[in-house]
């Protein structure tokens, strides 16, 4: 059975930070891109960044790039989101998804084949 686990969210003030991270098992984690994504109360569900299988292409939200960055660490099996410079828009419950290629994750209507049960994420003013 195929899980993908978030940690790492919490309450934090504006300026600051906090680093997501998403343990996945019940699948060979190096053959899935690995994504996030984030839902505010009342929002869609949107995409926040990517990475492919080997970490060699990354893809951004032009809403978080330049403070947050994905990365991923295969001999773990988890992918990691740190963000910086968190402002009070960015509070959401975050969510890691796996699909075959990281574009995939980027378009207008994503299907990622897994999907994480989210993380919570509130930044205070």
């Amino acid at each position: 059975q195929v899980q993908l686990v978030e940690s790492g969210g919490g309450l934090v003030q504006a300026g600051g930070s906090l680093r997501l991270s998403c343990a996945a098992s019940g699948l060979t984690f190096s053959n899935y891109a690995m994504g996030w994504f984030r839902q505010a109360p009342g929002k869609e569900r949107e995409f926040v960044a990517a990475i492919n299988w080997s970490s060699s292409n990354t893809y951004y939200a032009d809403s978080v790039k330049g403070r947050f960055t994905i990365s991923r660490d295969n001999t773990k099996d988890t992918v990691y989101l740190q963000m910086n410079a968190l402002k009070p828009d960015d509070t959401a419950a975050y969510y890691c998804a796996a699909d075959l290629t990281a574009p995939a994750l980027t378009i207008a209507t994503p299907n990622p084949v897994h999907w994480g049960q989210g993380t919570q994420v509130t930044v205070s003013s």
